[in-house]
């Protein structure tokens, strides 16, 4: 069972923004460029999952993701984490997901406070937890992927070299 925290004013440990994002992009191996992209709440059923194996279907975390509907999604599955542990805490998901900088430092600077006491210190792949998703998609990552998308798709079916290119696989003529 999870360790509970509450946040007071004598409690609280006054980090940066700039170490709070460092803090998540080196337990994550992510590269999150701001606060606000924390609004998919992906990062934080993976550190459910770091925390409480098994807590967090991570098959289901949309990691990545600019679609409103799956960090909803997303936050849904971390409060059903929360219930399983049994950690107190309500997610205000509405706020969260509208991506407002204060409400996201608050729950980043309440989950650090809550991750701390409920680590046990195992190491924790977090890249392949997630097979390999990029986390942190704010709007360049989106663009990049959108070119991306748009390349494999130009370059879908040409051979090269006496091999077909797909997408999905690669197969020899």
């Amino acid at each position: 069972m999870a360790t509970n925290v509450y946040s007071t004013n004598a409690t609280t440990e006054h980090l940066s923004v700039h170490d709070m994002l460092a803090w998540v992009n080196e337990r994550l191996q992510a590269q999150f460029g701001k606060i606000e992209e924390l609004r998919t709440g992906a990062a934080y059923c993976q550190f459910m999952d770091n925390l409480f194996p098994s807590s967090v279907p991570m098959t289901h975390v949309k990691f990545c993701t600019n679609s409103e509907h799956e960090y909803i999604q997303n936050f849904k599955i971390l409060q059903a984490s929360f219930e399983k542990v049994k950690a107190d805490k309500v997610i205000l998901i509405d706020k969260l997901v509208k991506g407002d900088f204060q409400d996201n430092f608050e729950f980043l600077q309440w989950f650090k406070k809550f991750f701390d006491p409920n680590y046990d210190g195992k190491d924790y792949d977090a890249s392949a937890a997630r097979d390999v998703a990029q986390m942190g998609y704010g709007k360049t990552n989106a663009a990049i992927q959108q070119k991306f998308e748009s390349l494999t798709t130009a370059v879908n079916g040409i051979i090269i070299n006496g091999i077909r290119v797909d997408h999905e696989n690669t197969e020899s003529n």
